[in-house]
């Protein structure tokens, strides 16, 4: 247990077995790149933190925007012992070993302990309800680390029992400083090695790393150590050095959750909104990222239906038929007609008429006292039906103007179903409007 208290206060940031990031972590609050929106003067993170009343916290957000660096940073600024678990190889016998040792600290230093639980989601049940009493004693200053959204991951005790910050992606113009000074500093980066910067590289590292500053960092490592010096003795670090570096752009995407429901959502709602160029940037990065092409269309299905309707009848047809064809032949081929479809729906024009109206027909009848069928259109084909009347007065369509009866709807029925006048729709809400005129002439006659 000694050593999970002394792993990080033996560490010296310019320590040459340390990767970049580390020996770079900032060693204050106001060098923290980005994250203003909990750091920055006055916010209740940084508040909690400058009155040292911070207790029990939870930060959520993507890998490499400072989740780490801040924990430690929260025990340096507040003189407390720093010591770190993770929810993927801990055990509940580590855990009570930790507040331990943070109880004895207590009684002979009166000295606070962080404790920070990296991936606290990872823990199950049993471990997150073992932390509780001492959370709850205060035994500990909980800083619990995850990437996944802590209301769907971890237990609802202890979420009520703590704060939750989350920290956002970074931007290029906030990673790209970091990158500089790590150029810059002889001492913990890379200001020992003749490195010339080409316009455009670190902004590129700083893009392309998808807000992780700690993967733009390693890049920049990557690049300047691997490349070799030139005849005047500078290492050249150009833009095809920095793509080099990198190779391959990495997509966070979790498939059971944030990311798979936020992106789901946006590219909805960008179809939804008639954006087709941000719709089908959504689908790329699904597609890109391994999503189930299959849950893709069953979605675009469900949109034609809720969002389009009666505005463009084809609509419905054509998802069916995607996703038909992306259950036909697969990927990557099948990003033609998801592509197609997405195309089509962002642009057609859109109604939710029929979607509102089932569910007010629904309410209706859930709500308010059931309406018997109409004699005139019961079931008159067996035997006896005639002799109960059933059927009798019944209107053939066929036999009227426009195929129009009067004596078939039930009384006293709202109008469920309000069409817009876009689209197809609005040939059908004046069709609506003339058949009512007919249905009233008519009866006014009878």
């Amino acid at each position: 247990m000694d050593d999970l208290f002394q792993s990080f206060t033996d560490e010296s940031p310019a320590d040459a077995r340390l990767n970049l990031a580390a020996r770079m972590r900032p060693g204050s609050l106001d060098e923290v790149a980005g994250q203003q929106h909990l750091l920055a003067p006055g916010k209740l993170l940084r508040r909690l933190i400058d009155s040292d009343l911070l207790a029990a916290t939870i930060f959520y957000g993507p890998p490499g925007t400072g989740k780490t660096t801040v924990a430690r940073l929260i025990a340096s600024k507040t003189k407390s012992a720093f010591a770190e678990l993770s929810g993927v190889e801990s055990s509940v016998a580590h855990l009570r070993q930790a507040v331990e040792k943070a109880d004895q600290l207590w009684r002979s230093q009166q000295r606070r302990t962080v404790l920070l639980l990296d991936e606290i989601h990872r823990l199950n049940k049993s471990q997150q309800d073992a932390l509780l009493p001492h959370v709850e004693r205060g035994a500990i200053r909980l800083v619990g680390a995850t990437t996944e959204n802590p209301f769907f991951y971890v237990n609802s005790a202890l979420v009520s029992r703590t704060n939750i910050f989350e920290f956002k992606h970074l931007s290029g113009e906030e990673i790209v400083p970091v990158l500089k000074r790590a150029l810059s500093n002889a001492e913990r980066g890379l200001g020992s090695y003749p490195v010339e910067s080409a316009e455009g590289a670190l902004n590129f590292l700083a893009e392309i790393c998808d807000g992780d500053c700690r993967k733009a960092l390693g890049a920049l490592e990557l690049a300047v150590l691997t490349t070799p010096a030139g005849e005047d003795g500078k290492i050249q670090l150009t833009l095809e050095v920095a793509e080099q570096s990198i190779q391959k752009k990495s997509i966070v995407y979790d498939h059971d959750g944030d990311a798979h429901y936020d992106t789901i959502s946006a590219f909805i709602k960008s179809v939804r909104g008639s954006e087709p160029d941000t719709a089908l940037y959504w689908l790329a990065k699904m597609l890109l990222a391994g999503e189930d092409p299959r849950f893709i269309a069953r979605r675009l299905v469900i949109l034609a239906s809720e969002d389009i309707g009666m505005a463009d009848p084809q609509a419905l047809g054509l998802a069916v038929a995607c996703h038909e064809a992306v259950e036909f032949i697969g990927m990557p081929e099948g990003r033609i007609p998801l592509a197609e479809t997405t195309v089509y729906l962002a642009t057609a024009p859109k109604s939710n008429a029929a979607y509102m109206a089932i569910h007010a027909a629904m309410k209706e009848i859930e709500s308010g006292r059931l309406h018997e069928v109409p004699t005139a259109v019961r079931d008159s084909h067996y035997s006896g039906a005639k002799k109960l009347g059933r059927g009798e007065g019944y209107q053939y369509a066929h036999d009227y103007e426009e195929g129009v009866a009067t004596n078939l709807t039930v009384e006293n029925l709202p109008n469920f179903y309000k069409p817009t006048t876009r689209g197809y729709e609005k040939t059908v809400s004046e069709r609506l409007e003339r058949w009512r005129e007919i249905r009233k002439q008519r009866k006014a006659h009878e």
